[in-house]
C-alpha cells in the first residue's frame, strides 16, 4: 500500500482542513484517488493470485485480506474529505481534469450508497461462494454451492435496492456494467436478435459437415498448447512479456494492476481451440487496457468504459480476425511448427472451416459464434427470474435445462456441463452476462467502420492487425472511462449501436462456409 503524509488518506473518518482553492484541491483529490487506485491493485493482485497460484487453505484468510483492502477503499472514496474536495475543486478548464472529475463525481455518488459493512459483507461472500464453486464444480454438485447462491442473489437485491432504480432491480445491477443499458431494452434487442438468427442455426444445423471436425481435438501437448497461444497473442496482436503474463485458471480472465501490469489466464483441454481461442479472447481484453490513455493512470477513469465494449474488442480479436480465412493463411505454418500432429494432411482452408464448426454444446466459452448468444440469453432471462423471485435457487438447474433445450436442444448431462460451468454468479456479478452479446453486436460495427480505411482494409486481410489497432487505441482504447459507451459508438462508427451489422455478419460468414444459398 502506498503511503502519504497526507492526513485525510490515512484517517478517512477524519475531514481535514479545507483548501478553499481549486488549485490546492486538485492535488489532493489526484493523490486521494492514486491512493484509492493502489488498494484496488492490491485487492485485485490477491484476487488473481486466488485464482492461480494461491494454497487452498489460504482461502478462509484471503477472503478477510480482500474484503479490508476493499473495505478500506471504499471508505477513503465515500469519506467525507472525498465529497469536499469534489467540491472544492469546481470545474477544471484542463479537459483531463475535468474528466477525472466528472467520472469521480459520478461514481461517488454511487458508493456513497453503499455502506461499507455491506461492501465487506459482498467481499467475504464472494470468497466464500468462489470456494464452494470450484469444489462443486469439481464434483458436478449444485447443492454444494446453492446456499452460496442464494446469498449472493440476496445481496444483488440488497445493492440494487441501495443504489435504487426505476423500473427493474436489475437495471441498478447492470448499470455498473454497461451504464445506462436496463433490462427492458436488453429484452428487446435479445429478442430481435433471437429471431433473425435462431433460423439460421436450424439451416446450419439440417447442412452437411463443412470440415472434419476431429482435427479440433487431435493430440497437442498442453505446454505446447500455451506457447502457441501465447506466440500468436504477441505476433498477431501485440501482447509482449514486458507487460503482460499468461497463467492458467478453473474459468479464464483477464485483470490488470495498471497498463503496464497485464495478467491473462487460460485453460487447457482435449479440444485444443480451447486454449488458443480463450488465449486470444483475454488478448483482447489486455490490450484495451493497454491503450488507455497513460493521463488516466492511477484515476477512476483507468480501464474500459463498460464490459460490452470490452467484449467488442476481446470477441473482435478471438471471431472476427483469429477465426478468419486470412488468419490462417498466415499462422498456419506457425501450428504446423508446434503441433504437426494437428496439421497432418491439412491446409489453411480446411482448418479455417473446422475452427468455424457451428455445433450446439454446453459450454458457453467454447460455442461458436452462431450459438454463442442463446447461451447470453439463458443466463439473462434466468438472472431476471432469481431476482425477481418468480425463480428459486434450488429450482434453477432444472430452469437452466429447460432453457439449453428450448435454445439449443440439449440437456446438459450433469449440473458441471450446466449450471456450474461460470465462475460469475460465485463472484456475485448479476447483470454482466448481457454484455458479452452487446459486445458481440459492437465488434462488427467498429470493424465495419474501421475497414472504411484502406490501410485497415488491406491490412485486416492480410492479418497484419498493427493499423487496427492504431485505429482501436485512438477511436476507443484512449478515452478509457471519459466517454460513455454510446459516446465512443457513435464517434467511431457514425450511428448507436445496432444488431444489424452482426446479423449481415453471421449470416454471409457461415451461409459461405456450408453452402447455404
Amino acid at each position: 500500500m502506498t503511503t502519504s503524509s497526507n492526513t485525510s488518506a490515512q484517517t478517512p473518518d477524519v475531514p481535514a482542513v479545507p483548501t478553499d482553492s481549486p488549485d490546492l484541491a486538485l492535488p489532493e483529490l489526484k493523490r486521494r484517488l492514486g491512493q484509492i487506485s493502489d488498494l484496488g491493485a492490491a485487492a485485485g493482485l490477491m484476487s488473481w493470485d486466488q485464482e492461480t497460484q494461491m494454497p487452498a487453505e489460504a482461502a478462509r484468510v484471503r477472503g478477510q485480506q480482500m474484503a479490508t483492502l476493499e473495505g478500506l477503499a471504499h471508505e477513503m472514496f465515500t469519506a467525507g474529505r472525498t465529497a469536499e474536495l469534489l467540491t472544492e475543486v469546481g470545474e477544471p478548464a484542463d479537459p483531463t481534469d475535468a474528466a477525472i472529475v466528472q467520472v469521480t463525481r459520478r461514481d461517488h455518488g454511487k458508493a456513497t450508497k453503499l455502506p461499507t459493512e455491506f461492501v465487506e459483507e459482498q467481499s467475504r461472500a464472494r470468497n466464500e461462494a468462489h470456494h464452494a464453486w470450484i469444489e462443486a464444480r469439481k464434483h458436478s454438485e449444485f447443492a454444494t454451492f446453492a446456499p452460496h447462491l442464494t446469498k449472493m442473489i440476496d445481496l444483488a437485491r440488497r445493492q440494487a435496492d441501495l443504489l435504487g432504480y426505476e423500473a427493474h432491480p436489475y437495471d441498478a445491477l447492470m448499470d455498473g456494467y454497461e451504464p445506462g443499458m436496463r433490462a427492458a431494452h436488453v429484452r428487446t434487442v435479445f429478442a430481435d436478435l433471437r429471431d433473425r438468427t435462431l433460423p439460421l442455426l436450424r439451416r446450419i444445423v439440417a447442412a452437411p459437415d463443412a470440415a472434419d471436425y476431429s482435427v479440433l481435438t487431435r493430440p497437442f501437448a498442453p505446454e505446447a498448447q500455451k506457447a502457441f497461444a501465447w506466440r500468436m497473442a504477441g505476433e498477431a496482436f501485440g501482447l509482449k512479456s514486458d507487460f503482460a503474463r499468461q497463467d492458467e485458471s478453473a474459468h479464464p480472465f483477464q485483470t490488470n494492476f495498471s497498463r503496464s501490469d497485464l495478467r491473462i489466464t487460460t485453460r487447457v483441454e482435449p479440444y485444443w481451440p480451447a486454449c488458443l481461442f480463450g488465449t486470444l479472447h483475454e488478448t483482447g481484453h489486455a490490450m484495451y487496457e493497454r491503450g488507455v490513455g497513460e493521463r488516466w493512470e492511477r484515476t477512476p477513469v483507468s480501464s474500459g468504459t463498460s464490459l460490452g465494449v470490452h467484449e467488442s474488442q476481446s470477441r473482435m480479436f478471438e471471431n472476427l480476425l483469429a477465426r478468419s480465412r486470412p488468419f490462417w493463411n498466415r499462422h498456419f505454418a506457425a501450428l504446423a511448427e508446434a503441433a504437426p500432429e494437428v496439421t497432418a494432411g491439412l491446409d489453411p482452408e480446411t482448418l479455417y472451416r473446422a475452427v468455424n464448426r457451428v455445433n450446439p454444446s454446453m459450454i458457453r466459452v467454447e460455442a461458436d459464434e452462431v450459438t454463442y448468444n442463446f447461451h447470453v440469453m439463458l443466463r439473462f432471462e434466468l438472472e431476471l427470474a432469481l431476482l425477481e423471485g418468480s425463480l428459486s435457487v434450488a429450482d434453477l438447474p432444472e430452469a437452466w435445462n429447460a432453457k439449453m433445450g428450448e435454445y439449443l436442444g440439449l440437456t446438459p448431462p450433469n449440473d458441471a456441463e450446466g449450471v456450474l460451468q461460470d465462475v460469475h454468479w460465485s463472484a456475485g456479478l448479476i447483470g454482466y452476462f448481457p454484455t458479452y452479446t452487446l459486445g458481440n453486436l459492437l465488434s462488427v460495427q467498429l470493424l465495419e467502420a474501421a475497414r472504411q480505411t484502406p490501410d485497415i482494409a488491406a491490412g485486416i486481410d492480410q492479418a497484419e492487425y498493427a493499423p487496427l489497432l492504431a485505429w482501436l487505441t485512438e477511436n476507443v482504447h484512449q478515452h478509457g472511462r471519459s466517454l460513455t459507451p454510446e459516446q465512443i459508438t457513435v464517434a467511431a462508427t457514425g450511428r448507436p449501436l445496432t444488431a444489424d451489422p452482426y446479423v449481415a455478419y453471421l449470416h454471409e460468414k457461415y451461409e459461405g462456409i456450408y453452402g447455404l444459398s
